[in-house]
């Protein structure tokens, strides 16, 4: 019988989970498309559709690094919960935006979030640690992953 890690166990669960939300923003997507004058579904559904989608195979691929890694389990856990965080946060503010029809860009200032606006430093600092903690993160899968085929 296969073992698994927590971590490959995991990205395979949001592999899955993120799948289901790309399907449902599909229906969503088609919804739109089909009640409105130019057959179109707003900007941010059709972005929720696609980038759940995308982070579905994104997260397999982080089942399989953390499969391989030669990390240990908890560092390995680590950075799979670190990306599934900020994939999951990305795809909410998506569809928050979606719903609101808030915004067809949401670095367009002022950063609007429904009636509310967000300060410019404040989508810097998130974009920043998105950046840092998901590559951050993933290199240290992939660096696990290529010491355990290299030796």
């Amino acid at each position: 019988m296969l073992v698994l890690t927590s971590a490959t166990e995991l990205a395979i669960i949001f592999s899955g989970i993120f799948l289901w939300v790309g399907m449902i923003t599909g229906v969503w997507k088609y919804y739109q498309i089909r009640n409105t004058e130019l057959a179109r579904a707003h900007y941010y559904v059709d972005i929720a559709h696609r980038s759940s989608l995308l982070y579905a195979a994104a997260s397999l691929i982080l089942a399989a690094l953390s499969f391989f890694t030669s990390l240990s389990d908890a560092l390995s856990l680590f950075c799979v919960i670190a990306n599934l965080f900020f994939f999951s946060m990305s795809i909410l503010v998506y569809i928050i935006h979606g719903m609101l029809k808030d915004t067809t860009n949401q670095f367009k200032q002022p950063h609007k979030l429904g009636r509310w606006s967000i300060p410019r430093w404040c989508m810097t600092f998130l974009m920043l640690n998105l950046i840092i903690v998901e590559l951050g993160a993933t290199t240290v899968l992939l660096l696990g992953t290529i010491v355990k085929f290299t030796n």
